[in-house]
């Protein structure tokens, strides 16, 4: 992951186009988190931005692959997302936001996310939309691009989806949002922000941001074991001569 190019990310998270899809993230996060109940949730990435608000639950980190990051926030651990210094099976929640889009190796990320998680843990992905208002702009010759990565590097809601099942994950939910064209004027912003409520009812896969919940499935392993039950011997009786040349069996 380019730390350099990731903190420009971050950047843009404070322009207009950013906040707006900052707050339609965290609406379904806040809406998401009050249902996942555990002991410890990670967030990877993005530490300026409190993502486990809502959560229940009280143990809660921060991964960050860079020690740069002059934040007074508790719970920051410096890691590499695709290597993660968790025990197997010792995580209840993982959030990753735009984390994909980012890392040199994704389904390594991934693998280590089913890798840390616990039995019916949840995962929760978010990410832009190559298919979007946003992507079809960034895709267009002679525009300036003003994503803060090409739109190339977009990984759709669908392959992230598939990726997961691989790893034996159920999908409980996609969602979608930010149906607004990009602007970097807030006035604008606003106006358009009444796409919002036909996008989602008209064309609800053409969101610019979409959002991932996932819960890990372990299927169940049945105990084979030796057969303690014998069948019964059936024992041949022997024929008895008796007077009168008769014959009985004993």
């Amino acid at each position: 992951m380019d730390q350099a190019i990731f903190n420009d990310f971050a950047q843009w998270l404070n322009s207009v186009p950013g906040q707006y899809a900052r707050a339609w993230q965290q609406q379904q996060l806040d809406r998401i988190l009050t249902t996942v109940f555990g002991y410890h949730a990670i967030q990877i990435g993005l530490p300026q931005w409190q993502m486990l608000g809502a959560s229940r639950i009280s143990r809660q980190w921060c991964v960050v692959s860079s020690t740069d990051y002059a934040i007074d926030r508790k719970g920051l651990v410096c890691a590499d997302p695709a290597y993660l210094p968790f025990d197997s099976q010792s995580i209840d929640l993982l959030v990753l936001p735009h984390v994909l889009e980012w890392a040199a190796d994704p389904h390594q990320v991934l693998r280590e996310a089913e890798r840390v998680l616990m039995p019916e843990g949840r995962i929760v992905i978010s990410g832009f939309n190559p298919w979007s208002l946003w992507g079809v702009r960034d895709r267009i010759p002679g525009i300036e691009p003003y994503l803060p990565v090409s739109s190339l590097d977009f990984l759709s809601a669908q392959r992230v989806r598939d990726w997961l099942r691989l790893l034996s994950f159920d999908i409980e939910e996609t969602m979608y949002g930010c149906y607004a064209p990009l602007c970097r004027e807030q006035s604008w912003q606003h106006r358009w922000q009444r796409l919002d409520a036909w996008g989602g009812r008209w064309w609800p896969i053409a969101g610019a941001v979409y959002m991932v919940l996932a819960v890990k499935r372990v299927q169940a392993v049945r105990m084979v074991g030796p057969s303690w039950q014998t069948k019964k011997r059936r024992m041949r009786r022997r024929p008895v001569v008796v007077a009168g040349g008769a014959r009985l069996k004993e």
